[in-house]
């Protein structure tokens, strides 16, 4: 598979389902790895996705994808023409065929121009080549779905479209398959679009987020400038988060060094990491302050940062928006009464401490 070289996807598209109506708004979506599609249940998440990927005829509008037109009013052009991969919730696989049998369905259905994609290489990297021969219907979630992502990658995509892929997942099925998919967007170069309505896969793979609402666009945001927002609507019932960007170390007495600007954070996490840079997912509720450096403390993990801004959240707690020497930011939760005790405002230079323990990669 070759790296794919498109730029944009612009337009504006307009779906009335009776009792649901889609009008995007116009958008124009640079596509570079993932971009999510994220808001409430009902919001028009996935009738947009369908609506892009032309599996509704009655999609009316604009759309174009770096200059190839897919929708121009009611003329559109057919589904398979786009060349569209798909992973939805339900593997959608053929329960009586094989696992080579379906990964070969659609292969033979390319157009004979069409760029083949690496059968072996692509089933060995995804993890099924031990089960090409195995009926279907004996196989878990987990592997249903890695044969679904190597049907999608085999047909050669110019955007693969992801709808809820790791939903009906157990949580070891989900953490594998969310490390797979961040490895191959970066291996295979390929934009997807991404449906979740899980915060913590947006925080893992999104570049940018297109925030829906009541079946228009609302926003579209980079994943940092979504979590710079104190009000963001990626934070859950687990509070404010914050996702840093590293480069993997080395492992150092049980604990994997990531290199953060001119910081080291270390992480009890020691598997392999295949991808250049790693996110760190940080919970607001788990970085502490401290205005000198702690020497005999547990804590491995001691930033120096400077206060940006105090945020009032009520119940006499506070949101402290703490600047990293490279430019990223970190949050940290904390009382009112920590806040006066340590006299913080901004401008000051503090120590952020977090337990490797606390973050996750």
């Amino acid at each position: 598979m070759t790296a794919n070289m498109t730029k944009h996807l612009t337009g504006h598209l307009q779906l009335d389902l009776g009792g649901f109506k889609l009008d995007s708004g116009e958008f124009d979506l640079e596509l570079k790895g993932v971009t999510v599609l994220f808001g409430r249940s009902g919001s028009g998440k996935s009738t947009l996705l369908r609506a892009i990927a032309g599996l509704d005829k009655r999609t009316q509008g604009q759309l174009t994808l770096d200059g190839d037109i897919w929708q121009n009013g009611h003329k559109r052009l057919p589904t398979e023409q786009r060349h569209i991969g798909f992973v939805f919730q339900d593997a959608a696989l053929f329960p009586h065929m094989t696992v080579r049998q379906n990964l070969m369905y659609g292969v033979k259905r390319l157009p004979k121009n069409y760029p083949q994609a690496d059968f072996d290489k692509i089933t060995q990297r995804v993890g099924i080549a031990d089960k090409l021969d195995r009926q279907v219907t004996y196989l878990s979630g987990g592997e249903k779905q890695r044969v679904a992502i190597a049907r999608a990658l085999l047909m050669s995509p110019k955007l693969l479209c992801m709808d809820e892929p790791l939903s009906a997942l157990d949580w070891r099925a989900k953490a594998e398959l969310l490390s797979l998919i961040e490895e191959l967007v970066a291996e295979f170069n390929l934009p997807v679009l991404y449906i979740t309505h899980a915060p913590i896969e947006v925080e893992r793979l999104a570049n940018q987020i297109v925030f829906m609402k009541d079946g228009q666009i609302d926003t579209i945001e980079t994943l940092q400038q979504s979590l710079a927002r104190a009000d963001s609507p990626l934070f859950d019932e687990q509070g404010a988060v914050s996702v840093l960007i590293g480069q993997p170390g080395l492992v150092v007495n049980g604990l994997r060094e990531i290199k953060v600007g001119n910081n080291a954070i270390y992480l009890s996490q020691t598997h392999d990491i295949h991808t250049p840079q790693v996110r760190i997912r940080v919970l607001a509720r788990d970085v502490s302050l401290a205005t000198s450096d702690p020497k005999d403390l547990s804590i491995v993990n001691h930033l120096q940062v400077t206060i940006s801004e105090l945020i009032p959240q009520g119940e006499y707690r506070l949101l402290v928006r703490l600047a990293l020497q490279d430019g990223q930011h970190l949050f940290a939760e904390i009382t009112q009464a920590s806040a006066q005790r340590l006299n913080l405002q901004p401008g000051l230079v503090v120590y952020a401490l977090i337990k490797s323990v606390a973050m996750t990669e």
